[in-house]
């Protein structure tokens, strides 16, 4: 088990069927850094309830808005064009690393935000997966099993 969330996050997205299933979500709105952090929480024991889950949504909404889907919508806008163009390919390549760090401080931020709250207190993982996907407009619940058997096995 890593003990920071971006550790935690590299190893469970790089599992078989995990890249897939956080795509899915994240074509239904959902947002993968509040779900990887939710399995973080859940492996780690961390009770889930309405408040935590607020405190993740409000730390999340604002920076997902304002800095992580604008560069993924650049990213997706040039995807069809850069494929015939190397220097706006290469502009993608640089955009969608900036996404990836963009990700990477949401998720320093979501862990710095639930730092304090106690672990080995439940194992809660299908409620955090739940309350942090909850909202999704068109949410194919099947996409969390594979999350969930990422982290369990099970």
């Amino acid at each position: 088990m890593s003990s920071d969330l971006w550790s935690f996050s590299l190893g469970t997205y790089a599992r078989p069927g995990v890249e897939a299933a956080c795509l899915t979500l994240q074509s239904a709105g959902v947002n993968v850094c509040l779900v990887l952090c939710g399995l973080w929480l859940g492996q780690r024991g961390v009770a889930c309830n309405e408040q935590r889950l607020q405190q993740l949504h409000n730390v999340a909404e604002p920076w997902d808005a304002d800095v992580v889907r604008p560069l993924r919508a650049l990213r997706m806008q040039w995807k069809v064009v850069a494929t015939e163009d190397a220097e706006l390919n290469a502009l993608r390549e640089q955009v969608k690393a900036l996404e990836l760090e963009a990700e990477r401080h949401l998720l320093l931020r979501l862990e710095r935000s639930a730092q304090s709250w106690p672990q080995d207190e439940a194992t809660d993982l299908s409620a955090w997966l739940e309350g942090v996907a909850a909202g999704a407009a068109h949410l194919d619940r099947d996409a969390l099993h594979p999350l969930r058997v990422a982290v369990t096995g099970t």
